[in-house]
């Protein structure tokens, strides 16, 4: 039995003879897009030109929908917007030797200012370690 091959598709110039991207195409990276930025910067416009409508409106599903939900939500939103959202708590139980602040923050029983002065004393200590072994050598 004899068995032909198909010719192998010939390249058109957007892709590589097998298919997929051809080498060196496309925007290099790192660089941004401009149509994405420009598209951003127009749509942030056209939602703050509607802003005290939607305000409004969040303020009227508060205070008039039938929704539990609906009213919850639009008060969220409304606080949101004139606080901010509430950081979100994190908790770290301090594994891997990092204090529970984090790795220069104040232990909490010393006051702030005792920190200062155990940092001050310790970076001067590194400093005179470091000058003894220069002197040294």
């Amino acid at each position: 039995m004899i068995t032909s091959r198909a010719a192998a598709p010939k390249s058109n110039g957007n892709q590589s003879r097998r298919g997929g991207k051809r080498p060196g195409a496309g925007r290099p990276t790192g660089t941004p897009n401009r149509a994405t930025v420009e598209q951003k910067a127009t749509l942030e416009e056209l939602a703050r030109a509607h802003t005290e409508v939607a305000l409004r409106t969040l303020v009227q599903v508060a205070t008039k929908s039938e929704s539990d939900a609906a009213r919850v939500s639009a008060a969220s939103a409304l606080l949101d917007r004139g606080y901010g959202k509430p950081r979100q708590a994190i908790e770290h139980a301090g594994e891997i030797g990092v204090p529970a602040g984090g790795i220069d923050a104040p232990p909490r029983a010393e006051s702030y200012e005792e920190w200062k002065e155990r940092r001050r004393d310790e970076i001067a200590a590194m400093g005179a370690t470091a000058g003894a072994a220069a002197s040294s050598d």
